[in-house]
């Protein structure tokens, strides 16, 4: 496992762009560590490196995820989001652990955040929407991470027509949240959701817009027709 983690790092070592170094801490507000890859080769990293190790056992693959993520490093969570989701064929519902001790202890931004919970947990979910109400608990973290979770957890499934109630459950829950960032996760999963439902999504939105808080409000109209984004943002 160390032998795979360190060529891992070597390869990103080796990897690095002056500009993308330069620039990555531009597009987050707190302090990230980062080596400066671009991110297409990142996942080309990630791809080639998993050819060695994709024929493992899932409970070997998910620990070496486990110690790419305590590094810390971006690029590192990216490859371990992009592995424990090439195995998604293969999840049961025990590896929720796994996923939520991620999300819990160690996703600190929100580009972590998002490739984790829009692909590997996301999938999760669709596979086993009996843990939904495991997001709704997330709802009510202290941790502004954990409460994005929650809601960009379901931005794929939302596109797809599906979890509409717990949508609004969980957008609830979080409406009147002061953090631009989790405002903008339910913003986002109701405009995924306004893809499949959008005259549900447009009456939940006008029943709510002299509480929503502006942020939020932009997110979820930001596909719909011209005229219903004027209808909603009238003061």
């Amino acid at each position: 496992m160390e032998n795979i983690v360190s060529e891992i790092r070597q390869a990103l070592k080796d990897s690095v762009d002056e500009k993308t170094q330069n620039n990555s801490q531009n597009f987050f507000k707190e302090e990230i560590k980062f080596y400066g890859v671009r991110v297409p080769l990142v996942n080309k990293i990630s791809k080639e490196s998993f050819a060695i190790i994709q024929n493992k056992p899932k409970e070997f693959i998910f620990g070496l995820c486990s110690e790419l993520w305590k590094s810390g490093y971006l690029e590192e969570s990216f490859i371990a989001c992009n592995w424990s989701y090439y195995i998604h064929s293969g999840y049961q519902p025990s590896d929720f652990v796994f996923f939520e001790e991620w999300v819990n202890t160690y996703v600190n931004n929100w580009a972590s955040c998002d490739t984790l919970c829009n692909h590997t947990i996301g999938t999760f979910i669709e596979m086993y929407p009996q843990y939904i109400p495991k997001l709704k608990g997330w709802t009510k973290s202290d941790n502004r991470w954990v409460k994005r979770a929650a809601a960009v957890t379901l931005i794929i499934p939302a596109r797809k027509g599906l979890f509409l109630k717990d949508i609004f459950e969980i957008a609830d829950i979080l409406l009147l949240d002061k953090d631009d960032l989790v405002q903008k996760g339910y913003g986002w999963m109701l405009k995924a959701a306004s893809e499949a439902n959008q005259k549900d999504v447009f009456d939940y939105v006008i029943s709510k817009k002299t509480i929503m808080p502006r942020t939020a409000l932009r997110y979820a109209i930001e596909k719909m027709p011209q005229d219903l984004r004027a209808e909603a943002m009238k003061k």
